[in-house]
């Protein structure tokens, strides 16, 4: 009877033992499970705010752009009309030269008529 009782108080070290050997690898797998956990909400929150500056940049962004683009319409719409100035400044020019060119021979003519008499 001894050595069953022997027997079994070395089965019952030994599971102890074991029993042990098993909660200090849950208590690890806790510990690292705690730590992913963390690491994920810290992504997580990261994620977040990352997502909200992405949405605010683009915000601003896209009001940049539409900004541009009206800058870009006046541009072209002021460059066109300034063409339209200098076209119309030459034909001035251009008919002026031809009245003043017109005027001057008049007035030659109207001098050699008047020397004439």
């Amino acid at each position: 009877m001894t050595q069953q009782g022997a027997a079994l108080q070395s089965y019952n070290n030994e599971l102890v033992k074991c029993i042990e050997d098993l909660c200090t690898k849950r208590d690890e797998l806790n510990k690292q499970i705690q730590q992913e956990e963390e690491e994920k909400n810290k992504l997580q929150n990261d994620i977040r705010i990352l997502t909200e500056k992405l949405a605010r940049v683009n915000e601003n962004l896209a009001r940049k752009m539409a900004s541009r683009n009206e800058f870009d319409k006046t541009i072209a719409e002021t460059e066109a009309a300034y063409m339209k100035i200098l076209e119309s400044s030459q034909t001035l020019l251009n008919v002026l030269k031809k009245e003043a060119g017109n005027l001057s021979k008049a007035t030659e003519l109207k001098s050699s008529v008047a020397k004439d008499t």
